[in-house]
């Protein structure tokens, strides 16, 4: 307990706007996330530049990779003599594409019912990130400082963004990774998020920071899912169907 209480003072002092500690017998340390850094990070997701890119394992040269698309598909297409004929989509592949593109509607939604601003509100392609000019930053957290966001369908999604964040950060394993399956159980997260979490209607009304929470909550998902789907399993992330 001496040994884990003075490794636990040092953390603590480096470390307390990100981890809470706590020391339990017979010599445990417990890390707890901050709200304020769950937060920041949510944030960098949903409305995060090139460095939250970056951060999420994106080289150098993604400019070339975020104007890819189909366009850019079919010019080499047209450039192949004796191209191969497509494999098909699985039908897995297009649900993870159905609710990628249903992010991007509902969040143009609450840009046309002034639930948010946004400075480019009809993007050429899927962002990688929306570019929110209010609220900014999303209201994440309430008065106290606590997060806003705590209906379990909510924290089994932010669960599902950690898992595939930390999958994406873990370059020795990106071989062996079924990205299908990390993808399947994110889009499973939202569809029980959107079913259970309203942002419209009532919510919107008489608690809008907690709606635009929740659509922060969409763009974040929306971001990541892009982001799998594009750069890990090689298919196009649509802004609509």
């Amino acid at each position: 307990m001496e040994l884990a209480s003075a490794i636990a003072s040092d953390l603590a002092k480096n470390c307390c706007d990100v981890f809470s500690v706590q020391i339990v017998p017979p010599g445990w340390i417990h890390f707890e996330l901050t709200d304020s850094a769950l937060a920041s990070w949510l944030q960098n997701l949903a409305v995060g530049s090139l460095e939250g890119e970056a951060e999420m394992g994106v080289g150098e040269d993604e400019g070339d990779e975020g104007t890819r698309g189909q366009g850019d598909k079919e010019n080499n297409h047209a450039q192949s003599p004796m191209p191969n004929p497509p494999s098909p989509i699985s039908n897995s592949l297009f649900t993870f594409q159905y609710v990628h593109s249903r992010c991007c509607s509902l969040v143009l939604l609450a840009y046309r019912e002034g639930l948010i601003k946004l400075r480019e509100p009809v993007p050429n392609t899927s962002p990688a990130f929306w570019d929110v000019i209010s609220p900014n930053p999303l209201p994440w957290l309430n008065g106290d400082g606590t997060l806003r966001l705590n209906h379990p369908d909510e924290r089994r999604l932010i669960a599902e963004l950690v898992e595939v964040l930390d999958t994406i950060e873990g370059a020795d394993v990106k071989s062996s990774v079924k990205w299908e399956k990390l993808a399947l159980s994110l889009s499973q997260a939202f569809e029980n998020f959107w079913s259970n979490c309203r942002i419209w209607g009532e919510v919107k009304m008489t608690s809008p920071k907690l709606a635009q929470a929740r659509l922060g909550l969409l763009m974040a998902t929306q971001s990541v899912l892009r982001y799998v789907l594009e750069e890990n399993l090689g298919i196009f992330a649509p802004l609509e169907l």
